[in-house]
């Protein structure tokens, strides 16, 4: 019960984050992915405050044996650079640019943000589902 509240209160803390942050509106981020034309760049104070804690985060979870709720540390997956990553990649960042929502914006938006929002939702989570069930047959 005590990992679920943590989890609960640690997805509303990263919620609340992401509305303050714009990072829920889909014309921010398109102004942000806008290099050559429109750039606003007010998003790199939002993706600098991310990183910089989580650098920190990491360096002392490298140093723990354990979580404090005890449960254990994950390692990193994979430090190798491979098709499946630069694809992965590639389509997440196309899919970003092209509806302005990335799957944390789109959660934190979806009792706002209208029929898109469920939409793109519904196919992120089609998109999950799909990709579970392709690694377990290979």
């Amino acid at each position: 019960m005590g990992r679920l509240l943590v989890a609960l209160a640690s997805g509303a803390l990263f919620g609340a984050g992401l509305l303050v942050s714009g990072m829920t509106d889909p014309a921010k981020v398109r102004g942000w992915l806008d290099v050559f034309g429109a750039w606003d760049p007010t998003l790199a104070f939002v993706l600098g405050g991310a990183i910089l804690p989580m650098a920190l985060a990491w360096r002392i979870a490298a140093r723990m044996p354990r979580s404090l709720s005890g449960a254990p540390l994950p390692g990193p997956a994979s430090r190798q650079i491979d098709a499946r990553l630069l694809g992965g990649s590639a389509l997440f960042g196309l899919g970003w640019a092209i509806a302005g929502y990335c799957p944390g914006p789109a959660l934190a938006s979806i009792g706002f943000g209208g029929a898109a929002i469920w939409i793109f939702t519904a196919a992120m989570l089609l998109g999950i589902g799909l990709h579970t069930l392709l690694n377990r047959r290979s």
